[in-house]
């Protein structure tokens, strides 16, 4: 049977029913929505006004194939990415922890110190962005060892919604005023090779890092455990399609609040945490009227919380699945202790987190572009490990990939890899 006529019998399902299986997909478009879009999207919009549009809708289509995996691979297969990573080779899932442990402080250090900053716009000057950081690391730590994944699963949803209709009624009333650019403002190219690091940066987390599609799969497995026959594999989909889309609508509102609001006005972007966090504050409220000013401050920071908790969350859980496997024969199927490590790898991870933050002492972008380019680096490993998944005999002949999907897929890898040796010419001889 076709994977459309599979689906063509199953019963209809209502919209109340695709409101509950909604879950890992918003999940991840909240760990989506954050440095990625509040910081690289706003540059991209602020220095180059619209030319980078059409390069971030294209990065977001083909990662596409590469997401969508990790809700197609747990459903067809019945386990998660790394159980399949395993069975490709034990090699390879030596190799995605490695850059997993590297990318978990990493990242759970930038979006840490983004959340740190926004919170700093309601203490003041009180506390540096080194302790509001430590302040939301902890605080992430105790909601989700006291709250669990069901909390998160419930909370983010309303976050989401509410900072997806501040960005986009903002963007409508700007573009109802037009941008700030004078007609004899001149834009700076992003077509050069003095461009290159930034555009790699900007890929990196566009809409999030690849290694992002083990956690939907993770996720899938503990809501599953929740709603047993109830989420099936339409279900799934359309929940990772739905994450998907925000994220990618999103970034272009970002880039549109940039490039109306900040292209052309003369004001360059602050590299402190806090500068930044009250230039984003200030985008909105020029737009919006003063009176939107702290609603939109709460509403960023809860968006860098949710962030914040879902990496802490998606890294550890990803990892303890990697630590279980190890332990059992090469290639064995799900054992039921996936979250057997979860939450000493959640303490760990803050701990490291903060001797990052520590070191870097509130360098904010240079934090967030290091994280970034690192996510580009290793995009071309993780993108082909979860297409090679795809070919594995676990996963039934009507779940693989269709021809469209196998060509993006391909295209994908080669736009990765081209990239990496154009950003390796760039570091070497350009930089």
């Amino acid at each position: 049977m076709s994977q459309t006529a599979e689906m063509a019998n199953e019963a209809p399902r209502s919209i109340s029913h695709y409101l509950r299986v909604l879950g890992p997909g918003i999940l991840g478009a909240a760990a989506a929505i954050g440095g990625s879009h509040l910081v690289a999207s706003t540059q991209a919009g602020a220095i180059y006004g619209w030319q980078l549009v059409g390069l971030i809708l294209l990065v977001n289509l083909l990662k596409y194939p590469f997401f969508q995996i990790g809700a197609r691979y747990t459903m067809a297969a019945n386990e998660s990415l790394i159980q399949g990573y395993d069975r490709i080779g034990r090699g390879y899932l030596r190799l995605f922890t490695l850059l997993n442990l590297f990318a978990s402080v990493v990242s759970t250090a930038g979006v840490a110190m983004l959340c740190g900053s926004i919170l700093g716009l309601f203490v003041g000057d009180s506390l540096s962005v080194t302790q509001l950081s430590m302040i939301v690391l902890a605080g992430s730590l105790t909601f989700l060892i006291t709250g669990h994944y069901r909390t998160l699963d419930r909370v983010t949803k309303w976050i989401i919604v509410g900072l997806a209709v501040a960005t986009v009624t903002a963007v409508f009333i700007a573009l109802n005023r037009g941008g700030v650019a004078t007609p004899e403002f001149v834009a700076p190219s992003p077509w050069n090779l003095a461009s290159v690091g930034f555009l790699v940066a900007l890929m990196g987390w566009m809409p999030a890092p690849i290694e992002l599609s083990s956690w939907n799969s993770v996720w899938l497995r503990q809501k599953q455990k929740e709603l047993g026959s109830e989420l099936d594999y339409r279900g799934a989909l359309v929940d990772f399609n739905v994450g998907y889309f925000t994220s990618t609508l999103l970034a272009i509102a970002f880039v549109a609040l940039g490039a109306l609001v900040l292209h052309g006005s003369g004001e360059t972007l602050a590299t402190s945490g806090i500068a930044f966090a009250h230039q984003l504050v200030n985008v909105y409220a020029s737009v919006m009227g003063e009176w939107s000013r702290w609603l939109i401050a709460f509403i960023a920071f809860l968006c860098m919380f949710s962030t914040t908790v879902t990496v802490l969350d998606g890294y550890s859980r990803a990892l303890s699945e990697c630590l279980v496997q190890f332990g059992q024969p090469q290639g064995s199927g799900p054992t039921g202790q996936g979250a057997r490590y979860t939450y000493p790898l959640m303490v760990a991870m803050g701990v490291v987190a903060a001797f990052i933050i520590m070191f870097f002492k509130g360098a904010l972008l240079a934090m967030l572009e290091f994280a970034m380019i690192s996510a580009f680096v290793s995009a071309l490993v993780f993108a082909w490990l979860n297409f090679r998944l795809m070919q594995l005999p676990q996963v039934p002949a009507h779940y693989r990939l269709g021809r469209g999907m196998i060509a993006l897929s391909r295209i994908g890898i080669l736009f990765f890899a081209g990239f990496n040796l154009l950003f390796g010419y760039w570091y070497l001889f350009v930089k």
